[in-house]
């Protein structure tokens, strides 16, 4: 007998739209789009299952938007004939003003929250997003000087693990975004116990669980956990003795860019453009998994390295348009040369460039590259 699967099924964010539906001559959300479509077809089975419905709620800009979500919740159960309270949804503190927001968020979600969960860069990006454009918030090279260790992002991830237990709900870490490699086991091994050494911090800040990408990391970090907890979660861990301050959660740290850092941020952004053309979310570089979050990041740096022309540590140069056009024009030319096998892939991954480009170089930061990629007329020509 086959049962249902356990899904944590995540909507797209509100900035995104469902351009091939409209009700009422307007074109519909893509969230509701896609949790309309899920809770229609699968709920009852998933409730009879014991499976869910389970969500994962990404991009929400604060408490407000989470108070139109339980809305939802409590509409849809009504019209589906669902007990109040059958959906939980864990929602995703990716923005800065989130942080403030956290008891107001787990508030209006009420009887339908799944606690909360933490994402290191698009949070990062969306500092850049809100206050970049001021000195002060100068983000430094994400690949030599952002980790979690950083004031900002352990305060972050600290008052996240302290509200949620303090109102008895969960809360869980960050993503490993890493691939195992299958033919060389040293190396396995190797990036194995990185990810368990970051995750070993998690547990002890007093984290619930967290989230990985390779389902070989599922079983050691299973292993892990056994070893260091009793329990299925730590609920019991209060984290009274932390006080986050609005000074800590923006204290960024201090740093310059390098010349590799921005190199890297360019290629990502590059590819990742290139593989939403090709309609991928996600690709793989150097073993690690890349995806909108760490697209938004990657271009936010190149933007704000740009805004204050900031100088590139070794070699004392100022981070210019002509120097980043350069770079840009470098990095797509070495992609088309290792990665196109025709024409059209070559074709493709100039127009990333030049879509790059525009992102990096516009006086006004672009809120979302997502929504920016979506209203571009060459995605638009693309999937026609």
């Amino acid at each position: 007998m086959s049962h249902a699967p356990v899904i944590m099924f995540r909507p797209r964010a509100w900035n995104m739209l469902e351009s091939n539906m409209m009700v009422g001559g307007r074109v519909v959300p893509g969230p509701l789009f896609d949790f309309g479509l899920h809770m229609f077809h699968n709920s009852k089975l998933m409730m009879k299952e014991g499976s869910g419905p389970f969500f994962y709620l990404p991009k929400l800009e604060g408490s407000n938007e989470v108070k139109l979500w339980n809305e939802i919740f409590v509409w849809t159960q009504q019209r589906l004939g669902l007990p109040q309270g059958s959906i939980k949804a864990s929602v995703l503190i990716e923005s800065i003003y989130c942080s403030f927001e956290l008891d107001q968020i787990l508030y209006e979600l009420r009887q339908h929250s799944a606690g909360l969960n933490c994402g290191m860069w698009d949070y990062s990006a969306s500092l850049v997003s809100n206050f970049g454009h001021r000195p002060d918030f100068i983000l430094p090279d994400r690949k030599k000087y952002v980790s979690m260790d950083k004031q900002y992002l352990k305060s972050y991830m600290d008052l996240v693990i302290k509200t949620c237990h303090a109102r008895g709900c969960h809360a869980t870490g960050g993503m490993a975004p890493v691939v195992l490699p299958k033919n060389n086991l040293q190396l396995r091994q190797q990036i194995m116990g990185n990810v368990c050494r970051a995750k070993l911090k998690e547990i002890k800040a007093g984290a619930d669980g967290f989230l990985v990408f390779d389902p070989d990391l599922v079983q050691p970090l299973i292993q892990l956990w056994n070893s260091e907890v009793t329990l299925q979660n730590q609920l019991h861990v209060s984290r009274s003795e932390v006080f986050v301050s609005r000074k800590d959660l923006l204290h960024l740290p201090q740093g310059g860019f390098t010349l590799q850092g921005l190199q890297n941020n360019i290629t990502v952004g590059i590819m990742f453009i290139d593989a939403w053309l090709r309609g991928k979310g996600v690709f793989v570089l150097d073993g690690a998994v890349e995806d909108s979050a760490t697209a938004e990041i990657s271009r936010s740096q190149v933007w704000q390295a740009i805004r204050h022309q900031c100088e590139l540590e070794g070699d004392g140069r100022t981070v210019t348009r002509e120097l980043v056009c350069d770079q840009i024009k470098l990095i797509k030319d070495a992609l088309v040369r290792d990665k196109a096998q025709n024409a059209m892939d070559a074709e493709r991954l100039s127009v990333s460039a030049q879509i790059l480009e525009e992102l990096v170089f516009k006086l006004d930061f672009p809120q979302f590259i997502t929504t920016y990629l979506y209203e571009h007329h060459k995605f638009r020509n693309t999937v026609q």
